[in-house]
């Protein structure tokens, strides 16, 4: 089956076709890098490791892109209230989004540029645009001229008389209110670059048009981010590079929204939830269940309710995969998904139905259990961790379990020392002796672990 996509752009599902067969190029809006990530911000990463995993899958060459705006006016705005560098500002919390991302199990980009790294780029597109036409300089700032440009609004699909451009503090000279800044004048005590109209330093959309075309070229396939970046930033990409001479994207591909009480998560309005302090409560694995089962393009309204039925549904997936390995020894990956999960991710990414296909064959896997069929078993199980695995979230994978060889020892050791207590407690029963067994099973309960005593003796997994 065709793999098909809900191209912003064109309003509709599309057929994807790259355009290099077996090869597909994307490019995403990563962090501004003004303060620690919350999970709103770490949906996007998410959704969209999820988009490219499942590439890799169906046995294309992916190239990922995903840059960093380590310079911008909030960066600059709490260099100056703090009294700390900008660069510091932006540095750690790069680190805190990038050990987001490896938390929730995203894959590294293939290429992580940052804004600043890429000054002579933009001051090359600024001199091109200005040469077309398309660019002017005034009181050293630097603005394209959207009416130079007959296509502008297409993505949003806005009417350019009723346009109100978000402006900033210091873009004087514009010749019409509705062009907006590629480069913002210098002023004292600020960072910047020197460029041939004065120095200064870069407006947010020119160095997402100047990254992207250093590292995919004038056309690429899909360019990504979340649905608040169609306007300004995405609009007026397109703007910058088709006037400049690209193709750009052929694909537009965005996420929607983490909500809270109705409302967009944001730092500005105090409602975020950082990704740090959510995986101090809920485990990591489980809080990618919960931002990737989600259709991309639906919103979640964040509830802790929400996150306990997430881990429950997750749960139940997980104790599956540790009965049958119990009972069966290794689960090995089966070589491909089934049919239904691969059809559901086919058309424009549909991990609800994907997901739905798991649970069903969890059921399956359940009451193959029951029966004591452990060839049914071992197959359902394998299609588990394969369908889990292409998602991101096999929870028999090592990278769920510290990572590496070290990881696989620890999750050995804390199980040997877990069965020489239940021991202790299965020798206490035997001998009536209810108050130990009872003591050393609360024990464990406070120690995090969930015991379940089944007809081949006492299990215990994390609760």
């Amino acid at each position: 089956m065709t793999l098909r996509l809900y191209d912003t752009d064109a309003r509709q599902i599309r057929d994807f076709t790259p355009l290099v067969p077996g090869c597909v190029s994307i490019y995403l809006c990563g962090a501004t890098v003004q303060a620690a990530p919350h999970i709103g911000h770490i949906r996007s990463g998410l959704n969209f490791d999820i988009m490219r995993r499942w590439f890799g899958y169906r046995g294309y060459d992916v190239t990922f892109v995903r840059n960093v705006t380590d310079i911008d006016d909030k960066i600059i705005a709490k260099s100056a209230e703090s009294g700390v560098p900008w660069w510091a500002i932006g540095y750690a919390n790069e680190r805190a989004f990038n050990n987001a991302y490896d938390a929730l199990g995203c894959l590294p980009p293939t290429y992580e540029p940052r804004a600043t790294g890429h000054i002579p780029e933009m001051t090359e597109m600024m001199r091109v645009l200005i040469g077309k036409g398309h660019a002017y300089a005034a009181d050293g700032n630097v603005y394209f001229d959207v009416r130079s440009f007959p296509g502008y609004l297409g993505l949003s699909n806005q009417d350019l008389d009723q346009l109100l451009q978000p402006s900033g503090e210091g873009e004087t000279g514009k010749r019409d209110p509705r062009d907006f800044a590629m480069w913002k004048a210098a002023k004292p005590g600020e960072p910047s670059w020197d460029t041939p109209w004065g120095r200064g330093r870069p407006g947010w959309h020119l160095e997402c048009s100047a990254m992207v075309h250093k590292y995919l070229g004038s056309a690429f396939d899909i360019h990504g981010g979340g649905i608040d970046l169609v306007f300004p930033h995405h609009e007026n990409e397109i703007a910058q590079s088709r006037a400049y001479g690209d193709a750009f994207a052929a694909y537009w591909v965005h996420n929607a929204w983490v909500t809270m009480s109705g409302e967009k998560m944001s730092k500005s309005l105090g409602n975020s939830v950082l990704v740090a302090d959510m995986i101090t409560r809920w485990r990591p694995i489980v809080l990618r269940y919960y931002l990737g089962t989600p259709h991309y393009r639906s919103t979640i309204e964040y509830s802790e309710a929400a996150l306990a039925e997430a881990d429950a549904a997750f749960s139940r997936i997980e104790g599956f995969l540790h009965r049958a390995a119990e009972r069966i020894g290794e689960i090995t990956p089966a070589a491909a998904v089934p049919e239904d999960f691969a059809t559901a991710m086919d058309e424009d990414l549909g991990v609800p139905q994907a997901m739905a296909a798991v649970h069903t064959t969890v059921r399956q896997g359940n009451a193959a259990l029951a029966e004591g069929d452990k060839e049914s078993v071992a197959s359902l199980a394998g299609q588990v961790r394969a369908m889990l695995g292409v998602l991101g979230m096999d929870p028999l994978d090592a990278g769920w379990h510290g990572g590496g060889d070290r990881g696989e020892e620890l999750t050995g050791t804390v199980d040997a020392l877990v069965r020489l207590v239940l021991a202790q407690r299965t020798a206490a029963r035997e001998r009536k002796d209810y108050g130990t067994a009872d003591a050393i099973r609360d024990e464990l309960t406070a120690a995090g672990l969930v015991i379940e005593d089944t007809p081949n003796g006492p299990r215990w997994e994390l609760g």
